[in-house]
C-alpha cells in the first residue's frame, strides 16, 4: 500500500480555488500509484477559524463531487480538510472519499483552547483507513494528546497520519512528538502541513514521513506545495 500526504498553499476562504488547487497534487499522487492521500487541516478553506461559520458546509456538498470522481477513477482514497456544519456546531473535519463508497468524516475530537470559540468537538463516521483499516487519522492538536496515538495503536494501527496547520515553532514541536509516536509504537507516521498565511500565523510546511524507528525518511521544504508518498511494502 502506498500512502501519501499533500502540502498545499491554501487561498483564504476560497473553496472553489482550493478545490482546483488540489487537483494537480492528486494527479501527482495518482501518477506515483498512491492508494491514499491526506491533505492538511482545513485545506479547502485555509485554517481560518473566524471564517469557519460562514464557510462550513455538509458532507454531501456537490462541489466536492470531483474528488469522488477521481477516487473512483483511480482507486485512491482522498481526505480533504474543511469545516462541517452540525447540529452541535462547527466541526474541523477530513471529508473522506473512497472508491465507489459513500463519503465519510473524520472529525477532530480534541480541540486546542484557541479553537473552542469557533468549533466544537466533532463526531466521526470512521477513524481508520487503508488495508485492514491499519492507518489511523489525527487532526493537528490531537497528535499532542497522548491517549489519541495510544488508542490508535491499541486499536491496531500500523500507520498514523496527522493533518495539520502549523507555524514553524509548532511544526518543530510536532515533529518531535510524531517521531516519538513512531518510535514508541513502531508505526509509520506521516504529517501533512500547509504553507503560507493561515489565521494569524504563517504556516511552515515541512510535511514529513518517519519510519517505525522514528527516523525521518523524507520531508518537504517550508515554501512549496508537493506530495510525499511511502510504499509500506518496501519500508
Amino acid at each position: 500500500m502506498k500512502i501519501g500526504v499533500a502540502q498545499t498553499r491554501p487561498v483564504k476562504g476560497d473553496i472553489p480555488r482550493n478545490i482546483a488547487n488540489h487537483q494537480p497534487l492528486i494527479d501527482l499522487a495518482v501518477a506515483d500509484g498512491a492508494d491514499l492521500l491526506i491533505f492538511p487541516e482545513l485545506s479547502l478553506t485555509g485554517y481560518e477559524p473566524e471564517l469557519a461559520a460562514d464557510l462550513a458546509t455538509t458532507p454531501d456538498d456537490s462541489r466536492f463531487d470531483v474528488f469522488q470522481t477521481q477516487s473512483d477513477a483511480h482507486r485512491i482514497t482522498i481526505g480533504v480538510g474543511l469545516p462541517i456544519r452540525s447540529e452541535e456546531g462547527i466541526w474541523i473535519s477530513l471529508l473522506i472519499f473512497q472508491p465507489h463508497q459513500p463519503r465519510h468524516l473524520y472529525s477532530k475530537k480534541y480541540l486546542h483552547a484557541d479553537e473552542e470559540p469557533f468549533f466544537v468537538s466533532g463526531q466521526s463516521t470512521l477513524h481508520f483507513l487503508g488495508e485492514n483499516a491499519s492507518a489511523a487519522l489525527a487532526i493537528c492538536y490531537e497528535l499532542s494528546v497522548p491517549e489519541h496515538s495510544e488508542n490508535a495503536f491499541h486499536n491496531g494501527a500500523a500507520v498514523y497520519i496527522a493533518s495539520v496547520a502549523k507555524s514553524a515553532p509548532g511544526m518543530e514541536k510536532a515533529s518531535e512528538t510524531l517521531s516519538a509516536i513512531a518510535r514508541t509504537y513502531a508505526m509509520t507516521v506521516l504529517v501533512a502541513n500547509c504553507v503560507g498565511p493561515c489565521d494569524n500565523f504563517e504556516s511552515a510546511g515541512r510535511s514529513a514521513i518517519w519510519n517505525t524507528k522514528g527516523e525521518l525518511v523524507r520531508q518537504l521544504n517550508n515554501t512549496d506545495e508537493g506530495v510525499l508518498i511511502i510504499d509500506l511494502a518496501t519500508r
